[in-house]
């Protein structure tokens, strides 16, 4: 099973020489391919160094083991090196896990209030600066893209990018329908109130995914709205786009320009239509996609935040942790981390 390692390895190698060579440096289309393919084999290759190393080990060790001087020592010795070697086995199992092709791409998520009104938009503006919070932790560069605010401070509908390697591989969880149980500041009687908002999370399109015509193309202008300073409601600067054969719809108002909010919109077009080929053509994708935690789909209830508990529980893997406050500040790392074990776990199962 671990025989692939050694063919990494090589390749590993082969790419460390490449990129030293001026032929290659000077194709910088090739350069940053090779890097790019470095950077996702080096896990593996280290993993696959370490678990060498440790067998070397264990082989000195039961050398050691025939002298009868040596033998006690070498039996400590070996008993804690065979339990290392059992859970290194495993981490190289999960190494050799199918990836997501995704993983590695920048996301756009939607977040739209649901039940509860004006509450359920409060809380999709909560949620919003939950996901912006954790972006940053993780070192992702978040751009707006549209939201349709309230009265209150609520969020309607916003659209926001997370920009850098790997940023699907961390958010993919969130689609789906989270609940929230707490006292609205719109209730006068201090009653609890329970409400929802959906979360969308869709892999960044690049332009080499989706072939648009433009002919296909209806762009509309208007005036945006909201709370962005000067230049909102002054200028038609923001855009509609609508892809006429599907009826897809984006739109942009974030940037001051009309020229940058239609690039912004281009790009949400863009995903949304992949995403609609993947999920309506290729049900070898959506089999895979089936295989994370949940199914993603936005019907899915998968977690509820009690702010009277103090609790946040992910009903997809029974997890709840009582740091609502961390949590709502950003703190995902360990829900996060619990739904990536559990997908490797799966992914697992079904190799078995």
């Amino acid at each position: 099973m671990f025989d692939k390692f050694d063919w990494i390895a090589d390749r590993y190698a082969e790419l460390s020489e490449a990129i030293v060579q001026p032929e290659v440096i000077a194709d910088t289309a090739k350069y940053q391919a090779y890097l790019k393919e470095m950077s996702q084999l080096e896990p593996q290759v280290k993993a696959w160094r370490q678990y060498q190393t440790l067998l070397h080990h264990i082989a000195q060790a039961e050398e050691m083991r025939a002298d009868p001087d040596l033998a006690a020592m070498a039996q400590e010795e070996l008993n804690a090196l065979l339990p290392e070697k059992a859970a290194q086995e495993q981490a190289l199992r999960i190494l050799l896990l199918p990836r997501d092709p995704d993983d590695d791409r920048s996301v756009l998520i939607e977040v739209r209030g649901g039940a509860g009104g004006e509450e359920s938009c409060l809380f999709a503006a909560d949620l919003i600066r939950m996901y912006s919070r954790y972006a940053e932790r993780c070192g992702f560069r978040v751009s707006p893209i549209y939201t349709q605010e309230t009265e209150l401070g609520g969020v309607k509908e916003g659209c926001f990018s997370v920009s850098g390697a790997g940023a699907y591989a961390r958010f993919k969880y969130e689609s789906g329908v989270h609940r929230v149980q707490r006292i609205p500041v719109t209730e006068a009687n201090g009653k609890r109130q329970t409400s929802t908002c959906t979360v969308a999370v869709l892999p960044e399109a690049e332009e080499v995914d989706v072939d648009i015509d433009p002919k296909d193309l209806r762009i509309d202008t208007y005036r945006a709205s909201g709370h962005g300073g000067q230049h909102i409601n002054k200028t038609d600067s923001a855009v509609r786009i609508t892809h006429l054969p599907t009826g897809t719809v984006a739109a942009c108002q974030s940037e001051r320009s009309q020229v940058q909010n239609r690039a912004r919109a281009m790009q949400l077009l863009r995903t949304r239509l992949l995403e609609v080929a993947r999920t309506s053509a290729d049900a070898a994708y959506a089999e895979n996609r089936r295989i994370q935690v949940g199914t993603g789909d936005r019907s899915e209830r998968i977690r509820t935040y009690n702010f009277h508990e103090g609790r946040v529980t992910d009903h997809r893997i029974g997890l709840t942790l009582y740091n609502i406050q961390a949590v709502m500040d950003g703190d995902l790392t360990e829900i996060v981390t619990a739904l990536q074990t559990e997908e490797q776990a799966a992914k697992l199962r079904s190799l078995t």
